[in-house]
């Protein structure tokens, strides 16, 4: 699993984008890959594949803080 943060989230139109914490790469996600919703600046771990759109964040997972 990788770990990353939500750079942008639009709950109106389903998607966003998580930055990878270790590489700072972007991953687009769909709301449908959320396991609950995000927010802007939420901490998340998160599965990655290559999709036509480019890296996809799938599995996305909030990570709780203590």
């Amino acid at each position: 699993m990788k770990t990353g943060r939500v750079k942008f989230f639009n709950q109106k139109n389903k998607f966003g984008f998580i930055e990878d914490l270790k590489d700072k790469s972007t991953y687009y996600v769909h709301i449908k890959d959320l396991s609950e919703m995000v927010n802007e600046g939420d901490e998340v771990e998160f599965e990655a594949i290559e999709s036509k759109r480019g890296l996809q964040a799938i599995k996305v997972k909030k990570i709780k803080l203590p």
